[in-house]
């Protein structure tokens, strides 16, 4: 699932959304983020003055947290531009470790790949975005490298609508209120009755497949991974090239292989104590 501008689809909420310091609520913290997470594929260096307008900071609030971050070793200055050090890593390796899922899966899924000669992904929920955890590579399919960390928007993805499925009603009402929209392609769906008819659709299907809706050319089909609960964990899914498979081939030949390892992975999950 591929989209060329797969790090804008995340964006930073604008300082007046964000929730009033309090009790519950630490601001300079919160900025603190708003600082790292200004920084991506397409701004990997910045000035001082680029930080704090992406930020939305006044340059010296952007620049005590620039040389807190620079302190602890997780970004570096060469006096003028400022970057990301790979010890931001831990912070998001933490999560990773944090969770059996990652481990149970990624053996299944190369298995997967190997099977079917495409790429396969897992991936989670956040917001109206999906996040990659874990990829398996084949061919180079994409316009853009996706890797773990990248976002892409959950309602034009296999995965994001098989995630968006889970919810209840009242989430994905609200959800779709103050959701971005984007023509991505001449196939995406816009409007609220058909992204709800897709999404109710993979539902009750147990699937998802997306054709050409984020990208011209690329096809994915997604499953569910369950815990032991039932509950919707995370996405699995297959992408390749409408070229190479067609979206009918992909059901009849590629679908069936997914399935079973999601439910393989599900199962293990199930049976995992932890």
């Amino acid at each position: 699932m591929e989209n060329p501008d797969a790090n804008a689809c995340a964006e930073t909420p604008a300082p007046e959304a964000l929730p009033r310091p309090g009790d519950s609520y630490v601001q300079s913290f919160a900025r603190g983020l708003a600082v790292i997470r200004s920084f991506s594929a397409a701004a990997p260096q910045q000035t001082l003055s680029e930080v704090a307008a992406a930020s939305g900071l006044t340059r010296a609030g952007a620049r005590r947290i620039l040389l807190t971050l620079q302190t602890l070793g997780y970004v570096e200055s060469d006096g003028r531009l400022f970057r990301l050090t790979p010890r931001i890593l831990d912070l998001g390796f933490a999560y990773l470790s944090s969770m059996p899922i990652w481990d149970l899966a990624e053996p299944s899924m190369e298995a997967l790949a190997d099977q079917v000669r495409e790429s396969c992904s897992a991936a989670v929920l956040d917001g109206h975005d999906i996040v990659y955890v874990l990829r398996v590579h084949t061919h180079k399919i994409m316009s853009t490298n996706l890797g773990v960390g990248s976002r892409l928007p959950a309602f034009w993805t296999s995965m994001g609508r098989m995630l968006l499925a889970d919810l209840p009603e009242e989430r994905l009402a609200a959800l779709l209120r103050d959701l971005p929209r984007r023509r991505f392609t001449p196939r995406t769906a816009l409007d609220d009755a058909d992204l709800l008819a897709r999404i109710r659709a993979a539902r009750t299907q147990g699937w998802c497949l997306i054709d050409q809706e984020l990208e011209e050319g690329l096809i994915s089909v997604a499953a569910p991974l369950r815990d032991r609960a039932g509950r919707t964990v995370a996405a699995l899914n297959i992408s390749g090239q409408a070229n190479r498979t067609s979206a009918k081939v992909m059901q009849r030949e590629l679908l069936p292989a997914l399935l079973r390892t999601a439910e393989t992975i599900s199962r293990l999950l199930g049976t995992r104590r932890g």
